[in-house]
């Protein structure tokens, strides 16, 4: 939801609304959801069975890092006073100790909902957003450069993004690119979380490098019913991401949540389709994926489109996200599970549609209806600079956080380290119980 729509407003100006307020808390949980345990299951189901419990611990200690930074800086950051466009005071509301029920950083007070709701609301998608990124890194990162990692990306580049699209900054309605062309669209978090996720991802990818045996060696996913329940919790959760998205219990979030369901099965049977068109039979994991990029490609536009947008939407989206995830083979990029494939491709998918299927209805002030539905090419043009700014500034600063993680305290765990497993170098532990030349592996 943008923060373009902030109001300096007082709760005696409008009461709390239960209804409002329990669905945002219960919208905050299920995003919450998504990352632990869902996304977890996901990534860790996809990795090899020495790997899974350090894939998953990658997700926890994400939540764990942005949990403290987010009441501290993290907020503030986001919804604070703006600086020059680009981010919020980080001391406005430093450790949260200032933020009052009626406080202006809060933009859904119109809707009855209280500034405690708003802030854990957005601290489940600050959490959601940088847990992404580690399934680019499977397999051969040690967890502290990790924690390190999340801490820093989260403070230069999500926070600044959030505010800079959500919180009042350059990417707003009062922002260069609303003032110039339109008010770029992103209602819950294409550019934000997928196409800053994706790229980021890319961009560790290629600084950390490729996994030992990497296109030589088989690496497939140990586990697919853990991939299979981590999609299904996921999609389950996503309905809190969009739908909670609208602020309030009302029409846009049955909207979003009718676009969110529709485009994630369209999505999930036109990747099962090109697999079977491509490779001959459609996988579980591929079906499983496709609904990750359904659901990925909708979020820009979940409140924004018809219907049937949103049934092209999950198409396309299926499609070439099926189709992108081969391309780490092609161009030598060892993007472990897909975050590229997945989410850098079907953010741009979704957050690029806007300009072409966005309806008149629940758009954001300054911004205009898709070329399909009479508006010319003005939000087009919007969304692909937009799109492309997400890409420069979170691609280029999350490169520079790794090289200088790289040169300092390293990324990788040891090679002989690699070849037996990350669990037990890392972590002291397995998943798994297994015989081993006779003796208890455990």
């Amino acid at each position: 939801m943008s923060s373009d729509v902030l109001l300096a407003v007082s709760v005696a100006d409008f009461p709390l609304d239960a209804g409002n307020t329990a669905w945002i808390l219960t919208s905050a949980t299920l995003v919450l959801m998504m990352t632990v345990p869902a996304l977890a299951f996901f990534y860790g189901g996809l990795v090899r069975t020495k790997s899974v419990l350090n894939m998953m611990m990658l997700s926890f200690g994400t939540a764990g890092v942005i949990g403290v930074i987010w009441v501290l800086w993290g907020f503030s950051m986001s919804f604070g006073s703006d600086v020059g466009g680009l981010f919020g005071d980080p001391f406005q509301l430093f450790g949260l100790t200032n933020l009052a029920i009626d406080d202006p950083t809060n933009p859904l007070a119109a809707s009855g909902v209280p500034a405690w709701v708003w802030v854990g609301f957005q601290a489940t998608f600050a959490v959601i957003t940088v847990a992404l990124i580690s399934g680019s890194l499977a397999d051969r990162v040690r967890f502290g450069p990790w924690l390190l990692f999340v801490g820093i990306f989260a403070t230069v580049v999500y926070f600044p993004l959030c505010h800079m699209v959500w919180g009042g900054g350059m990417l707003g309605g009062s922002g260069w690119v609303a003032e110039a062309i339109a008010t770029p669209l992103d209602f819950a978090g294409g550019t934000v979380v997928h196409i800053n996720a994706g790229i980021a991802g890319l961009a560790l990818a290629l600084v950390i490098g490729k996994r030992q045996g990497f296109g030589k060696t088989p690496m497939r996913p140990h586990n697919v019913p853990f991939v299979m329940l981590g999609a299904a919790l996921l999609w389950i959760g996503w309905f809190g991401f969009n739908a909670g998205s609208a602020g309030a219990a009302n029409d846009q979030a049955g909207l979003a949540w009718v676009n969110t369901f529709v485009a994630t099965a369209v999505a999930s049977m036109a990747w099962a389709a090109t697999e079977k068109i491509k490779d001959g039979k459609p996988t579980s994991v591929g079906v499983a994926s496709g609904v990750v990029a359904g659901l990925v490609a909708i979020t820009p536009g979940a409140g924004f489109v018809s219907p049937l947008g949103s049934i092209a939407i999950g198409a396309v989206a299926g499609v070439l996200c099926a189709l992108a995830v081969s391309l780490k083979y092609k161009l030598g990029y060892d993007d472990s599970l897909d975050v590229v494939g997945v989410h850098l491709v079907g953010g741009l998918v979704g957050t690029v549609l806007i300009g072409f299927f966005a309806t008149e209805s629940n758009l954001w002030d300054g911004a205009k209806a898709g070329l399909f539905y009479g508006g010319g090419a003005t939000q087009l043009l919007a969304q692909i600079v937009a799109a492309l700014f997400a890409v420069i500034y979170s691609g280029v600063i999350t490169a520079i956080i790794g090289l200088l993680i790289k040169v300092t305290i390293g990324w990788r765990i040891g090679e002989a380290e690699e070849v037996s497993g990350i669990d037990l170098a890392e972590h002291g532990e397995t998943a798994y119980e297994t015989i081993s030349s006779g003796r208890l592996n455990n």
